[in-house]
């Protein structure tokens, strides 16, 4: 089609569509309908998928890669070293590598005479953050003697009488309502920012049984200080989060620990119980691991839920954007039907335009212009709609997830840029395909027949 063919075609077919206004806006709603339902599909599988990665990656966390078993080899290449370590770092894509000690149980002591239990870690603290662990409190200090407590940790404090106090209780009346109500107490945080604790290592009986005077060591306390508390995990309920009683220590005091506790001779030595590099994206996840392996080193991640997840939210955009490719279907029935009941109606137009020159491509291109011109516009109300369907849903999340009161954001749905034009493109093609046998039709038209009939 000419540039100066465009130019006169097009006011003529806006001009037609103007005057049937009910045909066009009929026809207009089925390719809204349709080009919405697909934008909308598109969207919400890209959204669901995105929000689901995101909720993977905190939960599962795909962008991890967790090295084991890392001293079993017998000839000692696969065992971490530190030279190993650095080498990690600098691999492509890696954003952070932390080793992890892991110290066993202890029980401390608060100074007001409360107590509990802890797992205790020895780890680089400034590389907590890097894994997605943030403070409540406090800062990731590298001083000596200092320890960083997850929320867990500081919930379920309580000083030996009150501890006979609530077995006494639960003995007299062991009913639900007096468990309900322990549970409820343990769940509250107290306040150890900045509080000294004095660490005892928790012996097993066997070892007590086996070495009396090993277990007499074991027994040697800690006084370490608390600069930190990370926040409270999302999502999760108290008994989860109560159960993570987590504390980090760096690995200088970790050895200190452990000598003192009599557990390891020389306090130079060091160990690796794991290891987990951080890698900037998941896609990346898979080359980062080969390269480890490389170093005769065993990994293991999550990259394949990753994968398994993708695969299923294909399924479900190919399914959505099937049902938006059949309205489009229906819509472009009934754009043919309008464009040929046009096509009856102006008969005599046609046979006065090809009396008067008109040949019989000018003919298909006025149709076709026209039935373009209807898709564009059914695609550019379509786009509204979909905006409109995507609010709607995003306002529905907020108000019964109840996140409109804590002001946390529960937008999950989104329109990216990219499936606009996807949109805009199947609701153009769905006016041009439905208007090539109108525009067939009418340059079939017989020019003298339709005229002395009009």
């Amino acid at each position: 089609m000419l540039p100066d063919e465009a130019e006169r075609l097009y006011p003529l077919g806006w001009d037609q569509l103007q005057r049937r206004k009910v045909v066009t806006a009929l026809c207009t709603v089925g390719i809204a309908i349709g080009s919405a339902s697909i934008m909308v599909a598109l969207g919400f599988g890209e959204s669901i998928q995105h929000y689901s990665q995101k909720q993977m990656s905190y939960y599962l966390k795909t962008d991890e890669i967790t090295i084991r078993d890392i001293s079993d080899d017998p000839s000692g290449q696969g065992k971490m070293t530190s030279a190993k370590l650095d080498l990690i770092r600098s691999f492509p894509y890696v954003k952070s590598v932390a080793s992890f000690q892991d110290l066993q149980q202890f029980t401390f002591t608060v100074d007001d005479g409360k107590k509990s239990t802890v797992h205790l870690i020895a780890t680089e603290l400034p590389t907590i953050p890097d894994f997605d662990s943030k403070l409540q409190q406090g800062s990731f200090s590298v001083q000596e003697n200092s320890i960083i407590l997850s929320y867990g940790a500081t919930m379920g404090l309580m000083d030996e009488q009150t501890e006979q106090v609530r077995v006494k209780m639960m003995q007299q009346n062991p009913s639900k309502e007096t468990a309900e109500t322990f549970n409820k107490m343990d769940a509250l945080p107290y306040p150890l920012y900045q509080k000294q604790l004095i660490l005892k290592a928790v012996s097993s009986p066997s070892s007590q049984t086996a070495n009396p005077a090993s277990a007499a060591v074991q027994q040697a306390e800690t006084t370490l200080r608390v600069t930190g508390v990370l926040q409270r995990p999302e999502g999760l309920p108290d008994s989860m989060v109560q159960g993570n009683k987590t504390a980090f220590v760096s690995a200088e005091t970790g050895r200190k620990i452990l000598e003192l506790n009599n557990r390891i001779s020389d306090s130079s030595a060091v160990q690796y119980d794991s290891v987990k590099v951080k890698v900037d994206s998941s896609a990346h996840v898979k080359e980062v691991e080969e390269n480890i392996r490389k170093l005769h080193l065993q990994t293991q991640s999550n990259l394949y839920q990753e994968d398994r997840m993708k695969g299923e939210f294909v399924i479900v955009r190919l399914l959505l954007t099937g049902v938006g490719l059949f309205v489009l279907f229906v819509a472009s029935i009934s754009i043919v039907v309008a464009m040929t009941m046009s096509t009856h109606q102006r008969r005599r137009q046609i046979g006065i335009m090809k009396v008067l020159g008109a040949n019989l491509k000018q003919i298909r291109n006025m149709f076709i212009v026209e039935a373009s011109l209807l898709g564009m516009l059914g695609g550019l109300v379509g786009i509204l709609l979909s905006y409109w369907v995507i609010w709607g849903i995003n306002v529905i999340i907020i108000k019964f997830s109840g996140s409109e009161s804590s002001g946390e954001p529960a937008e999950i749905l989104f329109l990216s840029l990219w499936i606009l034009p996807v949109g805009m493109f199947f609701a153009i093609m769905t006016g041009v395909l439905s208007g090539l046998y109108p525009a067939v039709k009418a340059s079939k038209t017989d020019a003298l027949t339709a005229i002395k009939r009009e």
